[in-house]
């Protein structure tokens, strides 16, 4: 009886020993994350807006943690205090869905229970091809698609985050730009109070099914297109040409180090394919650019345009300057010309005027000739005969030309002084200078 019951003294004692040692499970609970199914229920709740992960708190909780598995970010593990039975993740894209976790221990048990996160609606309703893009420093555009398997009364609209702060602060578009009634587009300005990472959400509403949403993050700095350089300008010498612009306004804050410049210097009317490269200048040239060209240089122009030395997303180009010495030159040998051409033709015009006048007028000597005895009696007749004749019949000012009326109504006017005299011939000189020989009396 003695050795049967020692023997089962024995039995007794290795059981109670091994009753006592710690369970795998507890080793497990440690080291290892993957553990043991909840009981009971953590009735774990996800809010999408706020990233905020939640459950009921079960007494005696020593230890909590958060995961959330996620297709671009992988497995996250966020580790709770004692007291809190809540976590917060910064933000992320859910369209494509999110698997949560919430393991507790509590009582020396663990818990655990998971909350799959879907984009609940029919597959193909979500807004498609949505990209935005910043320009003039302070001004956004949105823009975005209608889904392919949308019906036609879908309406959808945008909601900005700010992806950092801890309140989750969102606020709707304040001005959609709209197509046939459907809201596919967005115009925002006023982006200095927004981060430099934001979180966009594009949800929809139909009376024929449940419209799924898109979601993404977009970086300020990514998305910006900057506006073309300002106040170009072009200073020429003998030998070179001084181009300088002004950095464009961003709505980043960027250094002079932080800019890349191109210029695209050409000649005027050159040929397709006979252009010349392009010219590449850093920030830390101070936005100038020393030009050889030297004088006489053929008619060029510039143009700049900017983008971060980082990204290299170009701005558009700036307006074309003008520069070149044959541009001025070139005007002035068109003025010269005409002024040469114009004074050559009224040149010869008056002199083919004062030709005929001082003709008509008899002031031009005949040639001398030797006096012929004979016929002097018949000239003499012949000319008293003519002289007649013009008395008879004064010469009318009016037949004259225009600017020599002044001259003739002068002269005919002085008393003694018939046309053709002698004396006449005296009073035309004396009259050539006289004020009233000027094209304005002439009427």
């Amino acid at each position: 009886m003695a050795p049967a019951l020692g023997v089962f003294t024995d039995v007794l004692m290795i059981f109670l020993v091994l009753s006592t040692w710690p369970t795998p499970a507890f080793f497990q609970i440690q080291g290892d994350p993957e553990v043991e199914g909840a009981y009971p229920s953590l009735n774990v709740t996800f809010n999408s807006r706020t990233m905020n992960l939640s459950w009921d708190c079960p007494e005696n909780m020593t230890e909590a943690r958060c995961l959330l598995r996620h297709e671009e970010t992988g497995k996250i593990i966020m580790k709770v205090s004692r007291m809190g039975c809540s976590c917060t993740f910064t933000s992320m894209t859910l369209h494509a869905g999110a698997t949560l976790e919430v393991q507790v221990t509590a009582h020396q048990r663990h818990l655990r229970e998971t909350l799959v996160y879907a984009n609940t609606g029919v597959e193909g309703t979500a807004a498609r091809n949505f990209s935005c893009f910043i320009y003039d420093a302070d001004f956004l555009n949105c823009t975005w698609a209608r889904g392919p398997v949308a019906p036609v009364d879908t309406q959808y609209f945008l909601f900005l985050q700010d992806s950092r702060s801890q309140g989750k602060r969102e606020t709707e578009c304040p001005g959609y730009l709209k197509e046939a009634g459907t809201n596919l587009g967005c115009h925002l300005h006023g982006l200095s109070r927004w981060p430099f990472y934001t979180y966009f959400l594009v949800n929809g509403s139909s009376r024929h099914m449940h419209i799924q949403f898109f979601d993404a993050i977009l970086s300020t700095k990514e998305i910006e297109r900057f506006s073309p350089p300002a106040n170009t300008s072009v200073h020429c010498n003998e030998s070179h040409c001084l181009i300088q612009w002004l950095q464009p306004k961003t709505q980043q804050r960027l250094s002079y180090l932080d800019f890349q410049y191109q210029l695209d210097i050409q000649k005027e009317n050159m040929e397709p394919g006979s252009w010349n490269p392009l010219v590449e200048v850093s920030g830390a040239s101070e936005n100038k650019y020393n030009f050889p060209s030297l004088q006489p240089r053929v008619r060029h122009w510039v143009r700049v345009r900017a983008a971060d030395a980082r990204v290299l997303g170009w701005s558009p180009w700036s307006q074309p300057v003008h520069f070149g010495s044959d541009t001025e030159d070139g005007g002035l040998l068109r003025v010269s010309l005409l002024v040469v051409l114009g004074t050559l033709v009224c040149t010869l015009v008056l002199g083919f005027l004062a030709k005929r006048f001082f003709k008509m007028c008899g002031l031009l000597s005949p040639i001398p000739h030797v006096k012929d005895k004979l016929n002097d009696q018949q000239d003499l007749e012949h000319q008293v005969g003519v002289r007649e004749e013009i008395q008879a019949e004064p010469l009318s000012p009016s037949l004259l030309p225009l600017p020599m009326c002044a001259l003739v109504q002068s002269c005919s006017q002085q008393p003694g002084a018939p046309f053709g005299s002698p004396m006449w011939v005296q009073q035309v000189h004396k009259a050539l200078s006289h004020p009233l020989l000027q094209p304005s009396r002439c009427a």
